[in-house]
């Protein structure tokens, strides 16, 4: 395996880390501290064509594989990860849904809005009961004519507050659990649908997290993803595919609280030198670094299968799992670097410190991917 990025995709690296550091760093602490959604920053990331990377241009989108997928979302959220997490909802879960497994034309009507950034997805999975068990999906989609009448209640949906176009899913019959699991693509203007509750978060507040309330909400059959029953089919394979999308966040998340480590180190003076002279900071330093650089790998190699046409399950779970634990790792040893400083808000660790705890839980929690990297094995 050739772990040396291509010209191109160097090239691509070097134009997302330019706009971030234009366009996403100067407001986002302010995004942050006021939990205001980033309209302006996604809309200038739609018209560079970033939103389309890994959509071919049939659809709308800008081409380019999933290894750049993980470059684009790593450089983002090493700035702002509330921005990578409001691209992880629209493109990684309710674009990549519908490009994946819609019909052509749901892939026309939907896919080109999405890549360009003029309309922002959603992906309506998780309910009060339904977590990580997915196939205890409540809301019920009842059979009527050529449509679906939708009737329950999703909660914790990124983007749930400004979302266009939503990816549901819902059971024709309950007791079928995972068999009668079926994905619809809703259009917000849809009457009985509505946005509730929007939740107060930790971390990535930036990015919108709600419930979404679908009482009587009729969206024709045409609207389906897949076959009837095959949802749930649906919702993991996009899950996978998006673990791939979190564990470059995390790898962000880590590398942007290093580089203020580094700075910090060699600007903070202690006993008549910088504290970077200091061994213990070095060591520090040093093992920050190698773990970073391990979930980098872990998480280009899960790429590079996607990209090959391999199977990426245990890879991109193994990828998430270790690149979250790296996040949340990095970023306490960045805050503790900064001591006092480390607590406040003036610096960025501690923005960086929030933003990493979810990483470890969305897109199914640490023990979950524990779970499928140990079924995988033994299934060997």
């Amino acid at each position: 395996m050739d772990f040396v990025l291509t010209e191109q995709q160097k090239m691509f690296r070097t134009m997302v880390r330019d706009f971030a550091l234009k366009e996403l760093a100067p407001g986002a602490a302010k995004r942050d501290e006021e939990a205001t959604f980033p309209t302006d920053a996604y809309g200038k990331m739609g018209q560079l064509g970033l939103l389309g990377t890994g959509f071919s241009e049939e659809y709308g989108g800008s081409g380019g594989d999933t290894v750049q997928q993980a470059i684009l979302w790593e450089e983002v959220s090493r700035v702002d990860a509330g921005v990578g997490a409001v691209c992880t909802g629209s493109i990684s879960l309710g674009a990549y849904a519908i490009y994946k497994f819609g019909s052509d034309d749901n892939k026309k009507k939907y896919i080109p809005a999405l890549a360009q950034g003029t309309k922002i997805g959603c992906f309506a999975l998780t309910e009060p009961g339904a977590g990580s068990d997915a196939t205890a999906i409540q809301t019920l989609a009842t059979k009527d004519g050529d449509s679906y009448v939708l009737n329950g209640t999703k909660v914790f949906i990124t983007n749930g507050s400004e979302a266009s176009i939503i990816v549901v899913f819902a059971t024709v019959d309950k007791s079928l659990r995972h068999r009668g699991i079926v994905a619809l693509v809703v259009d917000k203007e849809t009457p009985g649908y509505s946005v509730g509750k929007k939740e107060h978060k930790l971390g990535i507040r930036c990015s919108s997290t709600t419930e979404l309330v679908f009482d009587g909400c009729r969206v024709p059959t045409s609207h389906m993803l897949g076959e009837e029953g095959k949802g749930f089919g649906i919702a993991i394979g996009t899950i996978d595919s998006s673990r791939i999308t979190v564990a470059a966040q995390a790898v962000g998340i880590a590398q942007g609280a290093f580089d203020a480590a580094i700075q910090f180190s060699k600007d903070r003076h202690q006993f008549g030198q910088t504290i970077a002279s200091f061994q213990g900071i070095q060591w520090m330093l040093a093992d920050m670094a190698t773990r970073i650089q391990a979930a980098r790998l872990l998480t280009y190699q899960a790429a590079c299968f996607k990209d090959k046409g391999l199977s990426f399950v245990q890879e991109s779970a193994m990828a998430k799992l270790f690149a979250s634990q790296v996040a949340m790792a990095v970023t306490n040893k960045a805050v503790q670097m900064h001591g006092g400083y480390g607590y406040v808000k003036e610096y960025p660790v501690e923005r960086y410190f929030r933003d990493a705890k979810i990483t470890e839980i969305y897109e199914g929690t640490s023990e979950m991917q524990r779970q499928t990297i140990a079924r995988n094995l033994l299934h060997d």
